[in-house]
């Protein structure tokens, strides 16, 4: 992103506005300094609980962080909001991170180590988890697949981002990858992309067993599984779950 954050020392009261870089940080022995986090920081779950909560992602609010006087933040480009993070940059050193594949996501991790004093604990994390996708056979042939994140509207993953780097280490071809982003789409639409497998995400929409009837009759011939969002799309230290749960995912739908 071209930008530079300097800090005289090591930080001690650290705020993280990304689910995943929270968690990372945790698991990087920093947790003591995390004074603030956002509500949808869930993970780790007993830690996370009596930490400040300064709003949402994209909807923080600048008071309450004034009120806990970090001397570190750190964001994400997509998932904050651009206007509330260049005000914050005025008063704090605001460490950014910008995520389209595995490789930026070994790259952060490195970053966030140097910059908190936790370099060593991050690369060993990192050369862990390069390890780790190494041996992740993806399915071959490759599995035309569609990724849904929301309903009413359709929206899938298109390309260019963290989850189709996700579903590539898979072996699973994103039928909507030539489209940026996270496009909406009508029921004509996928049909004419005709994917052999659609997963249906956790989260943002929490798709369930109930919606596969429903996806079933658009696709009749395609495979359909829920599948665990957090698994595709959290780019920090949960990476070392990610792994073992693709290679049981690949290994399901290779054998249907």
């Amino acid at each position: 992103m071209n930008r530079q954050v300097e800090l005289l020392q090591p930080p001690q009261r650290i705020i993280s506005l990304v689910p995943s870089q929270t968690e990372l940080l945790f698991d990087l022995g920093l947790g003591e300094k995390v004074v603030g986090i956002t509500k949808f920081c869930v993970h780790p779950k007993a830690q996370v609980k009596g930490i400040a909560k300064v709003g949402g992602t994209k909807d923080f609010k600048p008071e309450v962080i004034e009120q806990l006087k970090p001397d570190l933040i750190i964001g994400n480009k997509e998932e904050n909001d651009q206007v509330l993070i260049e005000a914050l940059e005025q008063r704090y050193p605001v460490w950014m991170s910008d995520i389209y594949t595995l490789q930026d996501a070994l790259r952060m991790i490195s970053g966030i180590g140097q910059v908190t004093g936790a370099a060593e604990k991050a690369e060993a994390l990192v050369q862990d988890l390069q390890q780790k996708f190494a041996a992740l056979v993806p399915a071959f042939p490759p599995i035309p697949a569609a990724y849904f994140i929301w309903r009413k509207p359709y929206m899938a993953v298109g390309g260019h981002n963290f989850i189709d780097d996700m579903l590539q280490c898979c072996g699973f071809d994103n039928v909507f990858k030539q489209i940026p982003r996270y496009p909406e789409l009508t029921i004509d639409a996928i049909q004419a992309a005709n994917p052999r497998l659609i997963l249906l995400s956790s989260e943002p929409y929490p798709f369930q067993e109930k919606h596969l009837a429903e996806f079933q009759a658009m696709c009749p011939e395609a495979q359909i599984k829920i599948v665990d969002g957090e698994m595709f799309s959290w780019y920090g230290s949960r990476l070392a779950l990610t792994v073992p749960y693709l290679h049981q995912l690949v290994k399901e739908v290779s054998q249907l």
